[in-house]
């Protein structure tokens, strides 16, 4: 049986978080991490689907029938095979033919990062069904799980690129985003998961005219992926924090947890969990490792 294999890169936002989703220049970066899918043929109408974490334990484990893709069958006792239901639901709309044409499939899914820390579980998935079925991954994303799309675009691309939505559509350029004080930039796993299908939400209840923080966003967005000192740098993050503070109506990562931190603190993505980005001129470590903060990146082991 012939076994083909996908791979997808993980993302980062590093700035236009939220806004995005309103047509906002966004920077994003590919990250070191992703997730693989295996797919082999198999029999019985119906695919046998098991999910690795990054330590190769099974997290997710189910049989799903044809007939409940094509129906898009609700299973109320289980979440997780809901939303991957209703994901290949919409990649057999797009393309039938991979349940029409065959008889079943054996799927794995492998993490090279823990499940929890948000670099992209769902988006890589969707980019890697894109790739094996032939289906635009965004239209994907679009009519399954939601969102702006730039989580698609990090997968595809190993660079880092400045992303935004144009009447609806993707539009993304590829940027050298390579600063030379990333020595001085980590990344701080928060030890939460947050949903980025919650956060949006919330976001969304909350909007007012957006239009002049759009434009200060761009110019943020424009300036942290060109500019060299890592003073400037640190000072456009921070107006960054505050702008979406206000929007959000929630204080900035560093005002709730760390006040007395000397440096700057980025929320990422959806605020309140995940990563952070810290920037700082002194080996932030035992700070954070203070606070009970173990899982601390450093740029180059984090950024493709």
């Amino acid at each position: 049986m012939k076994k083909e294999t996908y791979y997808s890169n993980g993302k980062l936002l590093i700035t236009g978080e939220y806004l995005v989703l309103n047509g906002a220049k966004s920077l994003a970066v590919p990250t070191k991490f992703g997730q693989d899918l295996e797919v082999t043929p198999a029999l019985g109408k119906k695919i046998y689907w098991k999910s690795y974490d990054s330590d190769g334990i099974i997290w997710f484990e189910d049989e799903i029938l044809f007939d409940a893709i094509i129906e898009k069958t609700s299973y109320v006792e289980n979440k997780i095979k809901n939303t991957l239901v209703e994901i290949l639901h919409h990649a057999y709309l797009l393309n039938p033919d991979f349940i029409i044409n065959t008889e079943g499939y054996i799927i794995e899914t492998k993490l090279t990062f823990p499940r929890l820390w948000g670099l992209g579980t769902s988006s890589t998935l969707i980019n890697n069904l894109g790739q094996w079925l032939s289906i635009d991954s965004f239209e994907l994303l679009k009519n399954s799980f939601g969102g702006s799309g730039y989580d698609i675009a990090c997968a595809q691309t190993n660079q880092s690129i400045i992303y935004h939505l144009e009447n609806e559509k993707p539009f993304f350029e590829t940027v050298e985003f390579n600063p030379e004080f990333k020595e001085h930039i980590y990344f701080v796993y928060l030890n939460k998961k947050q949903s980025s299908k919650s956060a949006i939400n919330n976001y969304l209840n909350k909007q007012f005219s957006l239009d002049k923080v759009k434009i200060k966003i761009d110019k943020i967005t424009a300036f942290v992926s060109e500019t060299n000192n890592v003073d400037d740098f640190m000072s456009a993050l921070e107006k960054h924090e505050i702008l979406l503070s206000d929007i959000l109506e929630q204080l900035t990562v560093k005002e709730s947890l760390f006040p007395d931190f000397k440096g700057t603190v980025k929320s990422l993505g959806a605020w309140g969990g995940d990563f952070v980005m810290v920037v700082s001129k002194e080996n932030p470590l035992f700070y954070f490792n203070e606070k009970g903060y173990d899982t601390i990146l450093k740029y180059e082991e984090m950024v493709l």
